[in-house]
């Protein structure tokens, strides 16, 4: 699928890049950046739905390029034409509905997992658990799940996805892997309340996983 989800000003957008637009409809990139250069649209428009960004070349040149919104592609291709164009056109707004879906999906679940995040920080505040581990009991436990369900903390997750240290490990996961935190959260919230230890809870959820996804 050509149309993804990626951010533009620090905000999740489906897109397409420029070098998609280029290929599909048999057109020089550096004619696609003219055409983007030369709309007569207004800066506010442009900058929401024109994101720069660059990719590396067959000669490892760093060159440059755009991520295109739903907006700015319609805006980008009205003017092309013929039936080919057209079967394109209509091939990635389909594809950019269907991301947006998904897209949508995900927000949903960042908004149950708000909800989870407190359970399991008010339950360990209510143990001893956060006392014992000098405040850290929640990254220690997040850490935890991590590792059982991708096979990395958070710190190689970071690496893994190439997400900076101040950026949140959830914005980058799918809404299955998202679910599969939940859902583990959920069971970890649980046996605190019920006063199970770190080492208890830990070697429980090891053993007795069914959601680990490849990461």
């Amino acid at each position: 699928m050509l149309v993804e989800v990626k951010r533009i000003n620090k905000s999740e957008m489906t897109v397409v890049s420029s070098l998609d637009v280029a290929e599909t409809f048999g057109k020089q990139h550096a004619h696609v950046l003219r055409d983007i250069k030369e709309l007569e649209c207004s800066n506010e428009f442009r900058q929401s739905n024109f994101g720069e960004s660059s990719y590396i070349n067959s000669q490892n040149k760093r060159q440059p390029m755009y991520l295109i919104t739903r907006d700015g592609f319609t805006l980008l291709v009205m003017g092309y034409t013929g039936e080919k164009a057209m079967k394109f056109k209509e091939a990635y707004i389909k594809q950019f509905n269907a991301m947006e879906k998904t897209l949508q999906g995900k927000l949903i679940e960042r908004e149950k997992g708000i909800a989870v995040r407190q359970s399991l920080t008010k339950a360990l505040q209510q143990s001893t658990e956060n006392e014992r581990m000098h405040g850290h009991a929640y990254s220690t436990y997040t850490n935890c799940i991590y590792k059982v369900l991708f096979n990395k903390n958070a710190k190689q997750l970071r690496e893994s996805l190439g997400i900076k240290n101040k950026d949140n490990v959830r914005d980058y996961l799918s809404e299955e892997e998202l679910r599969a935190v939940q859902s583990m959260e959920c069971l970890v919230s649980g046996l605190v309340d019920c006063g199970w230890s770190y080492v208890q809870i830990k070697e429980f959820i090891q053993q007795n996983n069914t959601l680990k996804i490849a990461a």
